[in-house]
């Protein structure tokens, strides 16, 4: 399964708990092609990483909280462990 297919399944703390795990897979498995063939510093990693820090990734999960409205803006939804995943999505895309 992609790492969207996980993020689309959360629906309780089990399948978010899988999509984090997903998550974590596909950072290390970007920090693995990064060290053969390092992508350009202004262009995202080869799994489509923006941030490589933590300090980066959680200020771009911040940000998008708060452009979003915490995914209101994108996605409506009472599913607290889906906004939960959204959040942790984000911190990897958000510019």
């Amino acid at each position: 399964m992609e790492l969207e297919d996980y993020l689309d399944n959360v629906k309780d703390q089990k399948s978010f708990i899988e999509f984090v795990k997903a998550l974590q897979k596909d950072k290390e498995n970007e920090d693995l092609k990064e060290q053969e063939n390092p992508s350009g510093p202004f262009s995202p990693g080869q799994n489509g990483w923006e941030n490589n820090t933590i300090a980066g990734y959680l200020e771009a999960a911040v940000a998008w909280a708060e452009d979003s409205d915490f995914g209101e803006k994108i996605e409506k939804t009472t599913n607290t462990w889906k906004k939960l995943a959204l959040f942790m999505y984000s911190g990897k895309i958000y510019e």
